[in-house]
């Protein structure tokens, strides 16, 4: 087998992310076809810069979720072919065998595995964890940050000073503490876990109960569903094979196995937790402000002569009206999330040293850097492409925002 020339890898890549290119075709041509009808997110199509941003970031979406039912991949990111260590770009499979892809199509690393396959897989991972932990940290910033702004006081003092304590502590030293074996023996990112993921099980029961407070034939049956559902998941999430915590002296239950339906990592948990920590006193910082801005808004106080209840006003009030600067930080700070689970492999911290995690293999390919080129450039882009999309995204969001 021959191995590929330039414009030959270009084209089989071009060929693979095949799916991609399709669902980004069909996104957008319905997104343009119904924009008069999407609010914000369609008047984001009015924006040039909006729509570049939003474009890289669904690629890399669509990538993700393609690449996690190995439909782009062409190798198994953790096979090692003999005789491909640190092999350029389209070099070919001594022996190939039946259904085997004959080239690695952006070469081998240090350990001769395919870059492109590793490069690919690793945005499933960075797709599976960074907008859900930003998603968490939203959860615990809103529920503590709108009564912090809304009612003020010792309430405010107290919270912000947790907030900003957080805020004090180097990241860095941080994580490298979630991750040391004595302190996972220990449980604490687990018991850190079931403090910091139980905020959205209050978010959405407070929510709930405050918009049906008078229709308990509504509420009642809603709050059932919702809450029951949050919990289950809330369990599985914070516990490994039924255990919140398992050592070798100590061992505290949580939930049967066979209701156990995430199989949580620690490696995982632990990323999780500290993206979770670290970003959620910053939102807090945000959310609080703007509490304090828009609670003196006329219609907060129409809302008040009503006789509306605080929770109310402040889930249905204000947040709504504060989702413009909300959304546009949330974009940035999936970025943020994204560059910060970089350093984490970068550094080997949390997830396993052989993943294909974008972070890990940029790691893997600095060692032989005045040499090899290939190992490392490619999830240095696909890193760098992910994050100027979602802030050209969020400058779009802006842009489009200030005009309503």
């Amino acid at each position: 087998m021959e191995p590929l020339n330039g414009l030959e890898i270009t084209g089989r890549i071009l060929w693979q992310f095949l799916p991609v290119w399709i669902s980004l075709i069909v996104v957008f041509a319905l997104s343009l076809h119904f924009k008069r009808r999407l609010g914000l997110y369609g008047k984001l199509f009015d924006s040039p810069i909006g729509m570049i941003g939003f474009g890289f970031v669904m690629f890399w979406i669509f990538t993700g979720f393609y690449a996690a039912f190995d439909m782009i991949i062409t190798h198994d990111p953790l096979a090692q072919i003999s005789g491909l260590k640190n092999e350029p770009p389209g070099s070919a499979l001594r022996d190939p065998g039946p259904g085997e892809y004959p080239w690695y199509l952006l070469g081998g690393d240090n350990l001769a595995r395919d870059v492109f396959s590793r490069m690919v897989k690793g945005s499933s991972i960075v797709i599976g964890i960074a907008p859900l932990a930003t998603i968490f940290a939203f959860m615990v910033g809103i529920t503590m940050g709108l009564p912090a702004g809304y009612y003020g006081g010792r309430l405010d003092t107290v919270l912000s000073f947790l907030a900003n304590l957080i805020l004090a502590f180097p990241v860095i030293l941080l994580f490298f503490l979630l991750v040391t074996p004595e302190i996972i023996a220990a449980g604490v990112p687990s018991f850190m876990a079931m403090v910091l993921f139980f905020f959205p099980i209050v978010f959405f029961t407070v929510l709930l109960n405050s918009r049906y407070h008078s229709q308990p034939k509504i509420r009642t049956p809603l709050l059932i569903v919702v809450v029951g559902a949050l919990l289950w998941g809330y369990l599985a999430l914070i516990s490994s094979e039924g255990y919140l915590v398992q050592t070798e002296t100590y061992a505290i239950p949580l939930l049967p196995q066979a209701l156990d339906f995430i199989n949580t990592s620690s490696g995982f948990l632990v990323v999780f937790v500290a993206v979770v920590f670290v970003n959620s006193p910053t939102v807090y910082r945000i959310v609080r402000g703007l509490a304090m801005d828009i609670k003196t808004r006329d219609y907060v106080a129409a809302a008040q002569t009503r006789g509306e209840g605080p929770w109310y006003i402040m889930l249905w009030e204000i947040l709504p009206n504060a989702r413009g600067p909300l959304i546009v930080d949330f974009c940035l700070r999936i970025g943020y999330t994204t560059i910060l689970l970089g350093t984490l492999g970068f550094f080997g911290l949390g997830l396993s040293p052989e993943s294909p995690n974008w972070g890990a293999t940029i790691n893997d390919g600095r060692k032989l850097l005045s040499i090899y080129l290939h190992p490392a450039l490619p999830p240095a882009l696909a890193l760098l492409s992910l994050v100027l999309g979602l802030n050209l995204l969020a400058d779009g969001l802006r842009e489009e925002s200030l005009k309503d």
